[in-house]
């Protein structure tokens, strides 16, 4: 039972029983209140009648006979006692009979004899209710007398046991933390666990529990791996930076305060949100956990910093601190450690990597353009006839040729994406013309393998906001992947749908379809369906999807195994 309410139970019966006593007392009170009153009303007011008319009946004056008849007929308005109402009523007669005669003797004497047995009447209720009222007074304080015990020995209980339910505890508690700063960490109590004692034991035995934990651990070691991890961090060629809970920064290398252009004390120990206020650098590093408190996505975008009078690349790492204190039970976070990975030499490397290929597809395309020159110059008979086994070499030399030439304009695409050096020229435009433009160029692959193209577009349709020659290359690759993946005599579909703000471009192919473990990797670069027989360099929809990107859309796939696969363009709408 916890403390406030026995001290409410107690207090209460306390003030009951005091209650109790009040109306015991006053309706005992009352009662003799109420047997005092009828003495005085009904027997000795008849008394002091009865003297009055003797006084009357002794003087006989004028003012006499009218005292006499005033005080007689009040006392024929107060007969209270048995027989008392006869001999008022001999009082009457003969007084009547002394007015017509006042010497009349015998009457008087009658009165007289009628007045006194009236006295006596009275005297001995007065004397039988002032008895009664004796026994109604035991019975008050009887009554009054046992209320009283009983409240006391209720309250004697409650006096005797509630402080000892109250102060017990705390001295045992007392005991306890006398024996904690003795440096017993053993030490524990145990309270009933339904009051708020025992949440008060539950607490200090957690704290003990933690200081014992403390205590058994060696200091002299703890600060050594301490030392030890401050060396390591120091020593580490990527910068490092750790956070409490509240982005206080605990600790930062050599490498932090290289990039950060500021000196390790001015970074131990202050706040990070006060820092970004002053220093660009950190408040890109804190930016996501101040915006968050979720679990931070790993940032795959590089950050150039410029350092030392260099430029380098960095990749941000966070880690979450997040343990379950000792006699605890939930996860709680304990700040967050920021790793920085000098990445400037793979940066470097990409960078050549994508000079190179950029050269080289640029240079492949003078001999390629060369060699198309060449076969449509032995293609013609005024130089000379060619026998067949010489134009089936031609054929040959021209598919290789173009297929050398568009290898060599999706690598000049591709170095253009990696470089960021895309040209957008973003107009509102008609897709349909954009669809017109994708099919006029797949018309002629379609026919070889006789499949038949649907293209749905509702009336109206609002226009987009593109660059028309790459989406349209876009489209069209997506057109033409369509139809090399599909079985011959088969169907394409094209759709148009109109939202709210986008227009949704869709391209369902009726071939084998994607197998699931796949889908997620169909957008990769150099990544081609294992099995798959078809040509091609794996760049297409790589570079598709940074185009569409690059201009604000979305492009995913939808495929069911075994049964197609449909690619979704979504454009933003012209306003």
């Amino acid at each position: 039972m916890k403390i406030k309410t026995k001290l409410t139970l107690g207090v209460g019966l306390l003030f009951l029983m005091i209650i109790i006593v009040s109306i015991v007392g006053a309706f005992n009170i009352n009662a003799l209140k109420n047997d005092t009153e009828n003495i005085l009303t009904a027997n000795y007011n008849s008394l002091e009648y009865c003297r009055t008319i003797l006084d009357a009946i002794e003087n006989k004056t004028g003012d006499s006979w009218q005292n006499l008849e005033r005080d007689l007929n009040k006392q024929e308005q107060n007969i209270t006692e048995i027989g008392e109402a006869e001999a008022t009523e001999q009082i009457r007669i003969n007084f009547e009979q002394l007015k017509l005669n006042p010497e009349n003797f015998e009457a008087t004497i009658k009165i007289r004899n009628a007045v006194f047995t009236v006295m006596d009447m009275n005297m001995e209720a007065i004397q039988r209710k002032s008895d009664f009222a004796q026994q109604t007074a035991n019975k008050a304080m009887l009554w009054i007398g046992v209320s009283g015990t009983l409240c006391f020995l209720i309250a004697f209980v409650l006096l005797v046991n509630l402080p000892s339910n109250i102060a017990n505890p705390i001295k045992s508690l007392s005991e306890s933390i006398k024996q904690i700063a003795d440096k017993n960490y053993s030490q524990r109590v145990h309270f009933e666990s339904h009051s708020e004692y025992g949440q008060l034991a539950k607490s200090f035995n957690t704290m003990a529990k933690k200081l014992e934990e403390y205590n058994n651990s060696n200091l002299a070691k703890l600060m050594m791996e301490k030392k030890r991890i401050e060396t390591l961090i120091n020593k580490m060629h990527d910068p490092v930076i750790g956070l409490d809970e509240n982005l206080q920064i605990l600790f930062a290398n050599e490498e932090a305060s290289k990039i950060t252009g500021l000196k390790q004390d001015d970074l131990i120990g202050k706040s990070s949100t006060a820092l970004a206020l002053k220093n660009d650098l950190i408040r890109a590093l804190i930016r996501d956990l101040v915006l968050s408190n979720d679990k931070q996505p790993v940032n795959t975008a590089p950050i150039k910093i410029f350092a030392e009078n260099k430029e380098s690349y960095f990749e941000k790492e966070t880690i979450d601190i997040a343990i379950v204190p000792t006699g605890e039970h939930e996860l709680r976070s304990y700040g967050h450690v920021i790793f920085l990975r000098n990445v400037t030499s793979y940066k470097e490397l990409d960078s050549a990597k994508t000079n190179f290929i950029a050269t080289v597809s640029h240079e492949f395309k003078t001999p390629i353009a060369s060699i198309k020159m060449s076969l449509q110059l032995l293609e013609n008979e005024q130089i000379g006839k060619l026998n067949q086994e010489q134009l089936n070499l031609i054929d040959s030399i021209k598919d290789d040729a173009n297929r050398l030439l568009k290898i060599t304009g999706e690598l000049l695409n591709m170095t253009q994406v990696e470089s960021g050096n895309i040209q957008l020229s973003l107009r509102p435009e008609d897709p349909k013309e954009i669809v017109s433009y994708a099919l006029n160029a797949t018309r002629l692959q379609a026919e070889q393998k006789q499949i038949k193209i649907d293209f749905i577009c509702p009336d109206n349709m609002s226009k987009v906001i593109v660059d028309i020659e790459k989406t349209a290359w876009v489209v069209t690759n997506l057109v033409s992947n369509a139809i090399r993946y599909s079985y011959d005599n088969s169907s394409i579909l094209i759709k148009l749908e109109e939202t709210q703000n986008q227009i949704q471009l869709s391209v369902k192919d009726a071939g084998q379809g994607i197998a699931p473990q796949y889908q997620h990797k169909i957008f990769d670069r150099y990544f081609r369906v294992p099995g798959t027989n078809k040509e091609g360099t794996g760049l297409g929809l790589a570079i598709s999807k940074e185009l569409i990107e690059a201009q604000g859309g979305e492009i995913r796939v939808e495929s069911e195994f075994g049964a197609g696969s449909t690619f979704l363009i979504l454009l933003n709408k012209a306003i």
